[in-house]
């Protein structure tokens, strides 16, 4: 699988590129953010490692403008402590982020989480006519997508994978703990905002097409699916 690491740490990208080579992956190095964004726009990547700190342009206005165009899974790359660069970033579109320093195990980790997704699409059978409807939400499982009045919602692949869990188990309380390890594939951690940031995501992209609220909140628990009528 190809990966795109756009990171003005030279020396941070030569390591993981031999880290993650060595894994089975291609791995793509740039080193500042224009460059990065016309490399990201013109190819077709598995996965997408985008720092916060970049020449040119930062990697918010990568993401804020690679999302007008692309839905490639990004994982953003925070100095450790800044809340506001991971809010923010989850705010724009990245499907998870990782605070530096990191450990290499921990960022395979995460990509792996992502990848797998592509592997998926890529095994199963997209002709399958598997459907859910729910409350006025169609859930394509084979195409992977969401449509509201036949209109697709333009989700991540993360905010898929969450309204999907969702939507599937319609009725039920899930945990942010429950969504965080089947959709990112690790343990939420204290005070991480990040799932509470990927479902104000989705509830606004419902909201451009129903006006009834879909996702409630259970305060210190999770969230659930309203199954409707």
């Amino acid at each position: 699988m190809k990966l795109l690491m756009i990171d003005d740490d030279t020396g941070l990208c030569e390591l993981l590129s031999e880290y993650l080579t060595a894994q089975g992956f291609n791995v793509q190095s740039v080193h500042d953010g224009e460059q990065g964004l016309k490399l990201a726009q013109a190819n077709d990547y598995a996965l997408i490692l985008l720092d916060v700190m970049l020449p040119t342009l930062d990697g918010f206005e990568v993401l804020k403008q690679l999302r007008q165009t692309k839905l490639t899974p990004v994982i953003m790359l925070t100095a450790k402590g800044e809340d506001f660069d991971r809010i923010f970033g989850l705010e724009l579109g990245a499907d998870d982020y990782i605070p530096k320093p990191f450990n290499h195990r921990e960022l395979l980790a995460r990509v792996k989480a992502i990848t797998r997704r592509i592997e998926h699409i890529t095994t199963m059978n997209t002709t399958s006519s598997n459907k859910l409807v729910v409350n006025g939400v169609t859930i394509n499982l084979a195409a992977r997508e969401a449509l509201i009045k036949q209109t697709t919602l333009t989700l991540t692949g993360t905010e898929y994978e969450i309204l999907a869990l969702l939507a599937k188990r319609a009725g039920e309380v899930v945990s942010k703990e429950q969504i965080s390890e089947d959709v990112l594939g690790r343990r939420l951690a204290s005070f991480d905002r990040s799932i509470d940031m990927h479902v104000s995501n989705i509830r606004k992209k419902i909201a451009e097409h129903l006006p009834n609220e879909l996702i409630k909140t259970i305060r210190g628990t999770g969230y659930v699916f309203i199954q409707g009528e």
